[in-house]
């Protein structure tokens, strides 16, 4: 938020309507250099600093043990200029000041390390409309959007300042109630104004961004299509890279026409935006492919051709399951192409992983490579739990030793006999794996668990 301006900085007439008394027989801006009291009563205040970077934001680092401020005043009378080389900073020092003319030498002029311009509204600006009193300061906001500007304007004249810093002017100024003290104060708060001005818009660009990221990260995640079946699904998704909500690793499940129940999860190598966009493309390819009726090794080699064609690399692969349950629901095909089998649990036996002899290569590491596809019985009541690797390669307390494939079938196992099911199962697997690799898991988790309860 921008910081309040202390009440004791009171412009004369733009705020309270009083005007300083200036010393006779000085010029409007030659007259009120500061006093010793009153710089001491200046290096009273807060410092100002200034860490905005060159990107943005007030152009120049600024700390008043450093470096000092820098001045810009765009003035075409050359008298105004006598008062500004006495402008001190907040600890004392003088304020820099550079003099232009016109806007083209204060183009030349405006380098990255002035902080602050100070401008007479009264300048000509090129291509100038007729009535717009402010064109020069709209020129100058165009030409220098990283720098606080201080608009001056004539006496009496508060409704043409106040345009001003409605314009984009951090503040506004009367020329002939001007002195040292008051200019000095008024540059150092227009710079910090700018500078928490900027950073409060960059975080809310930067919100606005996190939110549009999010909405179409929320987007791409798959709706299972499984209208009409009587299989409950569930699924937990947890992407490893910091603050996103998609990773490299995808799933989907759908329902065809048939009455078939077809179920997939993958993973692509990496865990960057580049793998987490790779993945929905591969998601969606198989929905589709799934839908127009392909399956098995005909389904995979399709998917391989389309990750090759769409991969920035050709290091990059991508390990799937798939499955296919029939719709009486009493067994399923099985595809595995260099990905963990799958959990199946039933009433009458232990929890255990599916077949995986026949398990194929990783897409896109092979040309021409073959997945066969292997029949399973499910039985009459089940809970089949497809996984990415990242639930099993998380380590075990501060060793090198990792879950695995065993230690994740033991712990299903118990939080089954505690009578975990669905969501509840998915949330406590994903959350003690978490726990046992003693935080955040740096892979992507993904996991998906099909019932069928008769």
């Amino acid at each position: 938020m921008p910081v309040p301006v202390p009440r004791q900085r009171a412009i004369p007439a733009v705020e309270c309507g009083q005007a300083q008394a200036a010393p006779a027989g000085g010029g409007p801006l030659t007259e009120g250099i500061p006093r010793t009291d009153d710089r001491t009563d200046d290096r009273k205040e807060a410092t100002v600093e200034n860490n905005a970077t060159p990107g943005g934001g007030v152009p120049h680092d600024v700390t008043a043990a450093h470096t000092n401020l820098t001045l810009l005043l765009i003035e075409d009378d050359p008298t105004a200029a006598p008062i500004v080389p006495d402008l001190l900073d907040s600890a004392g020092k003088p304020i820099r000041m550079r003099t232009a003319r016109n806007l083209t030498e204060a183009e030349r002029l405006l380098t990255d390390d002035v902080h602050c311009i100070l401008l007479d509204l009264a300048l000509p600006a090129p291509g100038r409309a007729a009535g717009d009193e402010l064109a020069v300061l709209r020129h100058v906001l165009e030409l220098a959007p990283r720098h606080a500007v201080l608009a001056l304007t004539a006496s009496g004249d508060a409704e043409r300042g106040a345009e001003a810093v409605r314009v984009g002017a951090q503040d506004y100024l009367f020329r002939d109630e001007l002195d040292g003290r008051l200019l000095s104060r008024a540059i150092r708060y227009a710079v910090e104004r700018k500078r928490s001005d900027t950073a409060e818009r960059r975080l809310a660009e930067g919100k606005l961004r996190a939110q549009e990221n999010a909405r179409l990260e929320r987007g791409l995640l798959p709706t299972p299509l499984l209208e009409g079946s009587p299989l409950r699904f569930a699924a937990r998704y947890r992407p490893g890279r910091s603050r996103a909500l998609l990773g490299g690793d995808f799933y989907d499940t759908v329902r065809t026409p048939d009455g078939t129940v077809h179920a997939m999860i993958g993973d692509v190598c990496g865990h960057g935006p580049d793998e987490a966009a790779l993945g929905v493309e591969l998601r969606i390819a198989w929905r589709a492919l799934t839908l127009a009726g392909l399956c098995g090794d005909q389904l995979l080699s399709t998917l391989q051709q389309v990750l090759e064609h769409e991969r920035d690399d050709d290091e990059i692969f991508a390990t799937l399951c798939t499955v296919d349950i029939a719709p009486d629901g009493r067994r399923a095909g099985l595809c595995l192409a260099g990905h963990p089998a799958p959990l199946i649990a039933r009433p009458d036996r232990p929890a255990r992983l599916l077949p995986y002899d026949n398990n194929g290569p990783a897409l896109g590491l092979l040309p021409g490579a073959r997945w066969p596809r292997m029949q399973v019985e499910l039985g009459a009541e089940w809970s089949l739990m497809l996984y990415t690797d990242g639930l099993i390669e998380g380590r075990i307390g501060e060793g090198r030793e990792r879950l695995g494939q065993d230690g994740m079938v033991e712990m299903i196992r118990r939080q089954l006999a505690d009578g975990l099911t669905g969501e509840d199962l998915l949330r406590a697997a994903v959350n003690e794996v978490r726990d046992l690799n003693g935080g955040e898991l740096t892979d992507d988790v993904a996991v998906v668990l099909l019932d069928r309860v008769p």
